[in-house]
């Protein structure tokens, strides 16, 4: 399975389980001076791209348990890397008590979901 996968398999047992959660997104786009062309395309004058969302490392999902302990969960493939920002943010989320970590399979979900305060990301 790839990550998406994985993702879409576990938030699915997590609703399943009575647990709210939401897909994290990002995006980058440009703006500027809009015009129309002549055949009907958008000609974007002086573009800047920008950046909308969540700050880097953000988890892939995040939410709530059913007695409303918050949580974040990066998801990977079992071979897939976890990067600095990532494992940072896990970090950060852990240290002010919410759950945090990685899930490598739906199988993941329920001891990510019973570690003690301040466990470290695996």
């Amino acid at each position: 399975m790839n990550e998406l996968s994985i993702m879409h398999a576990g938030m699915l047992a997590l609703s399943q389980q009575g647990h709210c959660v939401f897909r994290a997104n990002i995006g980058q786009a440009w703006t500027g001076d809009a015009q129309r062309t002549a055949d009907g395309c958008m000609l974007i004058r002086n573009p800047r791209p920008f950046k909308t969302g969540l700050p880097p490392g953000f988890a892939d999902t995040f939410g709530f348990t059913q007695d409303l302990r918050p949580f974040f969960i990066e998801w990977k493939t079992p071979t897939g890397r976890v990067r600095p920002e990532q494992r940072l943010f896990i970090e950060a989320m852990q240290a002010r008590g919410a759950i945090a970590g990685i899930a490598r399979s739906v199988d993941d979900i329920g001891q990510l979901l019973n570690q003690p305060k301040g466990k470290s990301c695996s």
